[in-house]
């Protein structure tokens, strides 16, 4: 089920004693990579606890239709613009009912009418009610609204708690996550752990001053969002950049090339790929002043030591991911970027001629040329955006080359 990799579900419980397996479901795709949020009709919790739900989940649970912390106190229209899927995990003869009517009269319906969002109902009640005529024309008369993506998980049949034997009862938890996951494409690098390090790093000369390059971090943080879009679970550890994370992807903050090496490390036990698209400084200051540099002369000299390669470092660890780095010249852009991707042991370089004033640091656009040991691919120029796309599916091939060779070695 790694399609549910960072997928935003939203999970409706109605009441009635399924509603006890909603524990369980929000367990199953907690498992399978999806963020959950619930929302709770007051049917549903006389049958269970939102603070069950809230534990299992890790998000609060909503219940109440106008909802004061909410901004402007349209929890509704938050929550409907929040979820990839809207699942309603049991859905009682009742609330199907109601929504076939387009009432929204409470959080769980007002939701669904708000939301684009595809829907899922996974039906629980007697088998009688589930067989009644007024409930097969309730279904399908949602099954025909216009413009709206819906699907029935369900139900099962056999003993139901009142006794009686026959359809009606709620899927397995298990079975429902799985139907859940169908409804998402299989992306390239889904369920994989991967790491992209972004922007420059500033080298401290005192309190107040620091060294630095004019690297925005846009291709990183495209690169990143691209990664979260085929399927993965990313981590983007950061240097200072004036740019806005994407969504649903980790970040982690840090200043200098050696806080970078050190996040890049702690990431190694659980990465897959590793993708160093950092501008990371090769030198720092030898000493660091504790007070600001007073200003005392026409020159001033700077002792420069050098900086840990970060890529350099995780390409040849012995708990190495695959490793992708980066190389922005001014002059020789292949030949120099090959020589890195020998010398540092990576399994891909991106190259980019930085000196062009049409792309590269601070621009929206960029060219570069992915160089492997066996060959390469140019990229024209193009947005960050569509390039970190395009960098990806190449990646991604890469990648599953490397794994297949990997285990036909350890055959």
């Amino acid at each position: 089920m790694q399609q549910l990799t960072n997928k935003r579900i939203l999970l409706g419980i109605t009441g009635g004693i399924a509603a006890y397996k909603s524990a369980e479901l929000v367990r199953s795709l907690k498992k399978a990579g999806a963020d959950v949020r619930v929302v709770m009709t007051s049917g549903a919790m006389e049958f269970i606890t939102p603070l069950t739900l809230q534990a299992l989940s890790g998000n609060p649970v909503h219940h109440a239709l106008l909802d004061p912390e909410a901004e402007a106190g349209m929890g509704h229209i938050e929550l409907a613009k929040w979820a990839d899927l809207l699942l309603i995990a049991p859905a009682s003869a009742n609330f199907i009912a109601r929504l076939s009517q387009g009432l929204g009269d409470d959080l769980l319906t007002t939701v669904c009418l708000a939301t684009e969002a595809p829907m899922a109902l996974a039906p629980a009640m007697n088998q009688a009610m589930w067989k009644d005529g007024t409930t097969q024309q309730n279904i399908e008369r949602l099954q025909n609204v216009k413009g709206k993506s819906l699907h029935i998980f369900g139900p099962d049949a056999g003993e139901q708690a009142c006794g009686d034997v026959g359809p009606g009862r709620m899927l397995d938890p298990d079975l429902i996550a799985a139907h859940c996951a169908d409804l998402f494409e299989s992306g390239l690098l889904a369920g994989i752990n991967l790491v992209v390090t972004a922007g420059p790093t500033r080298e401290a000369l005192d309190p107040v001053r620091y060294i630095s390059n004019h690297s925005s971090g846009k291709m990183g943080y495209a690169i990143a969002e691209a990664a979260r879009e085929a399927g993965a679970r990313v981590t983007l550890i950061t240097g200072p950049v004036n740019i806005s994370a994407p969504e649903r992807v980790n970040v982690e903050c840090v200043s200098s090339a050696r806080e970078m090496l050190e996040s890049s490390l702690e990431q190694l036990p659980q990465c897959q790929i590793f993708i160093a698209a950092a501008a990371v400084a090769d030198y720092r200051p030898l000493n660091i002043a504790n007070q600001k540099i007073k200003k005392s002369g026409d020159t001033i000299e700077l002792k420069m030591v050098k900086n840990p390669d970060v890529v350099a470092t995780i390409a040849q660890h012995e708990q190495r991911p695959f490793t992708v780095g980066f190389a922005a010249e001014t002059q020789d852009v292949e030949d120099y970027a090959r020589g890195k991707l020998e010398k540092k042991n990576l399994d891909m370089i991106v190259a980019n001629d930085v000196s062009r004033t049409d792309i590269g640091f601070n621009s929206d656009e960029n060219a570069a040329t992915a160089i492997w040991p066996e060959g390469q691919q140019a990229f024209a120029a193009m947005s960050k955006t569509t390039l970190a796309r395009q960098l990806i599916d190449l990646i991604a091939q890469r990648y599953q080359q490397y794994t297949d060779l990997s285990r036909t070695n350890e055959d």
